[in-house]
């Protein structure tokens, strides 16, 4: 709670000084080495099955096209690819299909870094992913596009005719500015660039918040719930002193409460939605959603029963898979096909 409370206040007195968006910035441009967000990321794993089971639910509904399908090339394009730690497993999956692996192709977008290389990060994952590949002979093609996600055209993602198409985007449409910003908004933009894309399938995970509200008490107050649960949840499953549990509450968590707290207008990028309300969105923006796999579902389960924390909370509702601690859900998946498919 002291922790909760220490970043709260620094993104209060940030908002009062008027300095929100110039400390925002700072912070997320302050070098982190790939490899120390790594280690935060397997300490993540290892506390809590939140991320492990998102990357679960994705790879199993990708593998499971590959192998219903007669075509020899799988494309994921990635929204949010950041630095790919989810695709090594899939890629080792793959080596090992009957008949030989397919060729992967993965297109990875991502935001622009600040600076003369916009692109470098997201050029960096597509070279380790490359070696991954080569390592266990799976055929690969890599695609990297660092720029703002509403300016993507269709022919940027270069979509080749015959080939399973998978679309995952897992937590970070809420980065996408919203329409009580713009009324044209990129998050819708975007879902539409989907659309056109006509995927075999696009899975999605989305951050389970009401701290969107244009209200600043109301969006306080519920960024206060959210992130005390996961202060909590890493309270009980992480000692204090590590250091990477450090690195995910300051320069994961904190930046984000930071940006709810501090910014405004189009400089606040921190915007989720309930998994209802993006349900509603989804539907409106012409996608269809498939029913929940129930042997994923089933898997999920029994993996948290056996390896975490009794509080952690594995349920369904409207074939959305949710996860929580402690009654409270935290994050939503589901995955969605355009309805003129």
């Amino acid at each position: 709670m002291q922790r909760l409370a220490y970043i709260f206040a620094d993104g209060l007195e940030a908002r009062l000084a008027g300095s929100g968006t110039q400390i925002y910035k700072a912070l997320i441009t302050k070098p982190t080495s790939a490899a120390d967000v790594l280690k935060a990321y397997q300490l993540f794993l290892a506390a809590c099955p939140f991320r492990k089971l998102s990357n679960f639910f994705s790879n199993k509904t990708t593998m499971n096209l590959a192998q219903r399908s007669t075509t020899k090339t799988l494309h994921i394009v990635e929204f949010g690819i950041l630095y790919g730690f989810q695709w090594p497993c899939l890629i080792q999956r793959l080596s090992s299909m009957p008949g030989g692996p397919p060729k992967l192709r993965i297109t990875g977008v991502d935001f622009p870094n600040p600076g003369f290389r916009p692109a470098e990060r997201v050029e960096e994952t597509g070279r380790r992913l490359a070696n991954y590949a080569r390592t266990f002979n799976v055929p690969f093609e890599f695609n990297a596009i660092a720029q703002k996600w509403d300016t993507i055209r269709i022919e940027d993602l270069k979509i080749e005719k015959g080939e399973v198409l998978v679309v995952n985007c897992l937590f970070r449409l809420r980065n996408l500015l919203d329409e009580t910003v713009v009324v044209d908004c990129p998050r819708n933009i975007v879902l539409n660039l989907v659309r056109k894309m006509r995927p075999d399938v696009f899975i999605l995970g989305v951050v389970n918040g009401a701290y969107s509200a244009p209200f600043f008490i109301t969006r306080f107050r519920e960024a206060l719930f959210h992130y005390s649960t996961l202060f909590d949840m890493l309270e009980t499953t992480v000692p204090r002193d590590i250091p990477e549990r450090k690195l995910i509450e300051r320069e994961i968590f904190g930046w984000e409460a930071m940006n709810v707290i501090a910014c405004e207008g189009a400089e606040r990028l921190e915007r989720p939605e309930t998994y209802k309300q993006c349900q509603v969105r989804m539907q409106r923006a012409g996608f269809t959603q498939l029913p929940l796999n129930r042997g994923i579902f089933t898997i999920a389960k029994e993996k948290v029963k056996e390896n975490y924390d009794k509080d952690f909370v594995i349920d369904e509702d409207g074939q959305w898979l949710l996860q929580g601690w402690k009654g409270r859900i935290l994050y939503a998946l589901s995955t969605w096909k355009p309805i003129d498919y």
